[in-house]
């Protein structure tokens, strides 16, 4: 009788709100599956559908100041569990490529999200270079100049 049920690692508990679709299998390694089936989880990550990430990323390449970013920096660790770590490289920063924009690796994050974020934030500091210079400055590259 004990073989008929399922095992507690695949059972998958649906959360009450709407979630992201799973990816395409071999597509993509955000481990949703896993996430789902731990009741323990952190679940607020798959809040972010396709259709979320898109109206996030229109709103990230909107920012006109460095506090706008920051602050959305904070809405995403607050709603959705996304820490996004915005540095300077380790060489010269000649232009926005030179920025380490990065999101924290975390269950439930598809691949695409961790790349479809930081190059909206990329095309941010692309066309506001006012905010690239402010994190420059804020992590004390350019202080006193």
């Amino acid at each position: 009788m004990s073989d008929l049920l399922p095992k507690p690692e695949f059972i998958v508990h649906s959360p009450a709100f709407p979630i992201r679709k799973e990816c395409p299998p071999g597509a993509c390694v955000c481990e949703r599956e896993s996430l789902l089936g731990d009741p323990q989880a952190d679940l607020r990550i798959l809040r972010l559908t396709k259709e979320e990430e898109k109206r996030l990323v229109e709103r990230i390449e909107a920012i006109a100041t460095y506090a706008e970013l920051m602050r959305i920096g904070q809405r995403l660790e607050e709603q959705l569990g996304i820490n996004v770590s915005i540095l300077p490289g380790t060489n010269e920063v000649r232009t926005v490529r030179g920025f380490q924009i990065e999101l924290e690796q975390k269950p439930g994050l598809c691949r695409k999200t961790r790349q479809a974020i930081p190059a909206a934030i990329r095309r941010c500091l692309d066309k506001h270079p006012e905010i690239a210079w402010a994190i420059l400055n804020a992590n004390d590259l350019l202080s006193g100049l």
